[in-house]
This record gives structure tokens, sequence and C-alpha cells, in this order.
């Protein structure tokens, strides 16, 4: 077996938490026993059950951020905190600290500029996690990413991320709240980033921690934040989408117009012709629309390409 690369440059552990007063002790000692050498930052997201002195108590650099939402937390966090490495992890004491070094190899062998913590590939999620809905929604999150973007995540949803010093300084969040994995992963797959997944051994909440997830309301939200970056990183794809729907409602309205037509050499239903002129020449309008966006984000992307190049300078320069 390859060793392990010899831990070079600084290594920061990012935990936002929201009333985990139950389990971030915990989980700051766990990461401090794994990784000594880490910088452990709890970010308390307005808690109210004292998360924020236990894991001052604990070791950990903590920091109130007022803006409520795993999104607003993560996106501080990185304004914030410079590091060569980030491992960030949810403060319930669902993820292995163990993993966390399995998690920074790739990025370490300069394999992968980001990592997932995979628990759905050893049916650990499954044997352990108790809400419903959790595992259909991230399988639902799942295809919908491989047909927009044709790469498979073994797992979208998961807490447990790593990635390099470039990624988190290049990554625009625009999500306020638990969107945030999913906004990671499709970022990941669009900008053509180096994605490793690890398999990891996932573990429910202990009794008396309680979920801040509500399954059908930050679904959808999720849902949203889907179709959102679609239509922002592939506008082309998204307009020629609603185009062809308009087309085919079109095309519905105008068949009985001219079956009638046909038949009579009148046209009784104007408005029902005039209609479905009016959906094909929105397709129409859609289409360029399209054009016009896509043009605008490839030119966006060569930016943000060249802030990349300037972003990897940085990160070589930090471990020199």
């Amino acid at each position: 077996m390859e060793a392990v690369p010899e831990a070079r440059g600084t290594i920061a552990v990012l935990v936002p938490c929201y009333n985990e007063a139950l389990t971030v002790g915990k989980v700051v000692d766990d990461f401090h026993r794994e990784l000594p050498e880490a910088t452990v930052y709890v970010y308390d997201n307005n808690s109210s059950d004292g998360t924020a002195d236990i894991a001052r108590e604990h070791g950990a650099v903590v920091v109130h951020e007022p803006r409520q939402g795993k999104g607003n937390v993560v996106r501080q966090m990185l304004r914030d905190i410079d590091a060569d490495y980030y491992v960030m992890v949810d403060g319930d004491d669902t993820y292995p600290a163990e993993a966390a070094r399995s998690l920074l190899e790739p990025l370490m062998r300069g394999e992968a500029d980001t990592v997932v913590g995979d628990r759905l590939s050893n049916q650990s999620y499954e044997e352990e996690n108790s809400r419903a809905f959790h595992g259909f929604g991230n399988d639902l999150v799942r295809w919908l990413i491989k047909l927009l973007y044709g790469f498979r995540y073994a797992d979208v949803m998961t807490g447990y991320r790593s990635f390099t010093y470039a990624f988190a300084k290049t990554l625009p969040v625009l999500s306020p709240g638990f969107e945030i994995e999913t906004e990671l992963s499709i970022h990941a797959v669009d900008k053509g980033w180096r994605i490793a997944q690890v398999p990891i051994v996932y573990r429910d909440r202990p009794e008396g921690s309680y979920s801040k997830l509500s399954t059908f309301s930050d679904g959808a939200k999720v849902l949203r934040m889907i179709g959102s970056l679609f239509k922002d990183y592939k506008p082309l794809g998204f307009f020629l989408l609603l185009a062809l729907v308009s087309v085919i409602i079109g095309i519905l309205l105008a068949i009985p117009v001219f079956i009638e037509f046909a038949a009579t050499g009148l046209v009784p239903r104007l408005p029902t012709a005039i209609l479905a002129l009016a959906f094909v020449a929105l397709a129409v309008v859609l289409v360029i629309a399209g054009l016009i966006l896509d043009t605008t984000v490839k030119g966006s992307r060569r930016q943000w390409e060249l802030d990349c190049y300037a972003a990897f300078a940085e990160a070589r320069k930090r471990l020199s």
C-alpha cells in the first residue's frame, strides 16, 4: 500500500453549527485527535443552547455568523479563513473524524481539487438514517446532475468534504441554506475540477440530537437551486428546453386549427391560431436569449479561468 503523503501546508477544519451542544465538543476533540496539526473552526449560527461556549472550551476557534443558513456560514468561512487544505464537516457527529486523512490524501497527492465523503456506496447511510425520504431526495438530485452534467456522484448531499485553497477561493457561494451541498457538487462538475469520492461510514445522530433539515421545504430549495444553476451555467441548454416546450404547446394548439382549415377552408378558431403563433414566436425569442446568454457566460468563464490561474499560483506560493 502506498504511504500516506506527509502533511505539507496548513489544514482548516470547518464546522458550521446551529444548536449542536450535544455533539460539538466530541466533534472538536475527534478532529484535534485525528488532525493535530489542523485548526478547527466552529462558526456558530445563532445557537441558543451554548454550542459556541462548548466548542470554545474544547479548543476550537469560534466565530459568530448572524446570517441564518448553512450557505451563509460556509460563504463567510471561505472569506475569512486561509488554508492550503480545507475539511468541511457537520457538527452533529454523524461523520467520522477518522476518515479525515482519507479525504485529504487525494488533495495532497495532487490528484484531486475536491473530495466528497460518500455515505451511500457502503450502505451505511441507508442503515443508519432514520429520516424518511432523505435517501430518495439524494437519489433524485444525483439523477438530475447526471442528466444535466453527465457526471455520476455517489453522494451529492453529504456534509463531509475536502477541497484545496484554489477551489475554496474561486467558489462563488450563492445559496443561503442547505442547498450549499448541491451548489458545491454542481460547481465542481461544471467548472471541470478534479473530483475524488471516498467512501465513509455514516452514523445517525445520537439520541436527543435532531436534524435542522426539512425534507420537503429544503428539498424544494435544492431543486430550485439545480434549476437556477442550470440556467446560470448552461443558459443555451436551459432556454432550448423552454423553447422546445413552447413549440410543442404551439403545435398542439395549432393542430385542430389546421384540421378545420383543411376540412372547411376556414379558420373559425382565430384566437387559438394567434395563441399558437405566439407560442412559436416565444420559442424563437427563447432561443435567441439562450444564444446571447451563452456568449456572455463563456466570456465570464474565461475570466473565471484566469482567476483560477491566479489562485493556483497563490496556492503554490503558500506551499513553497
